[in-house]
């Protein structure tokens, strides 16, 4: 899954380091997926043969963790599909998706001075003696 540019300009960068948890059949997916996972640009990769993962290491510029596993899984990899791991999946997946729209959200100030809100009040506020009460209620003794 290609992803378009997110901002035309060079912005900081947002590292993210993850783990692709993998199941345990086929075995030897680790091993492989590392390998494959290293020839990609600007990507850190470490195989915990152990604990059957991969770490990866990435800026949310470049790559997503949903691009890095839909390309394993077209690969044929299989992936981890306990529930735990599919909840935090999607929790990962919907936090780099609104940290890359956010960054292309237009930065824009609710208002562009603390007085500003006041001075346009004021200026639809009528002034002077404006009391709609009659003449005669007013000077009432």
């Amino acid at each position: 899954m290609k992803r378009a540019q997110a901002t035309p300009h060079k912005s900081a960068p947002i590292r993210k380091e993850r783990n692709v948890l993998f199941s345990k059949f086929p075995p030897g997916q680790v091993p492989e997926a590392s390998d494959y996972l290293s020839k990609l640009e600007h990507l850190e990769v470490q195989a915990h043969v152990e604990r059957r993962s991969v770490g990866v290491a990435y800026d949310l510029h470049e790559h997503s963790l949903e691009e890095i596993e839909g390309t394993l899984e077209d690969k044929g990899y299989h992936l981890d599909n306990t529930l735990m791991s599919k909840m935090m999946r999607a929790l990962i997946y919907y936090v780099e998706e609104t940290q890359l729209h956010n960054l292309g959200a237009p930065h824009r100030l609710l208002k562009k001075s603390q007085h500003e809100a006041y001075t346009h009040a004021w200026e639809r506020h009528p002034h002077g003696d404006h009391d709609d009460t009659p003449p005669e209620w007013r000077e009432y003794k």
